[in-house]
């Protein structure tokens, strides 16, 4: 059976984002250090028992942060694109998309210590 020109058009995008994921983790360090962080939350959740509740609460977190620094990346290479000068205007715009990456790990943040926080201060207690 052939695949339909929509069905070729999708292939084709799925192909096209999941290069730009493997462009932004062979070329981002702080994508692959959060990505290792994200994991060790994910081996400590299962460690843990999370509820599906708390587990929602963490992978909405961390798809947060993952969003926020492929952004972050995009506007970069954008910006890098159209000058290599320093200007007001090309720093302020990295320095927004960094600040979005900053806000999304203090909301992870915040969520990891809800999630977390009442399971270690209870060990702490006993």
């Amino acid at each position: 059976m052939a695949i339909s020109q929509w069905g070729r058009a999708r292939l084709a995008s799925f192909r096209n984002a999941s290069r730009g994921l493997v462009l932004a983790f062979q070329t981002q360090a702080h994508l692959r250090v959060e990505t290792v962080g994200m994991l060790t939350l994910v081996v400590w959740g299962i460690w843990e028992g999370l509820t599906a509740i708390e587990w929602g609460l963490l992978a909405s977190a961390m798809a947060f942060v993952l969003m926020a620094e492929l952004m972050n990346t995009a506007i970069e290479f954008t910006v890098d694109l159209v000058t290599r000068e320093s200007h007001p205007l090309a720093g302020g715009a990295k320095d927004v998309a960094a600040g979005a990456v900053l806000m999304a790990a203090a909301y992870a943040a915040v969520i990891t210590v809800v999630v977390f926080g009442p399971r270690c201060w209870a060990r702490i207690i006993q």
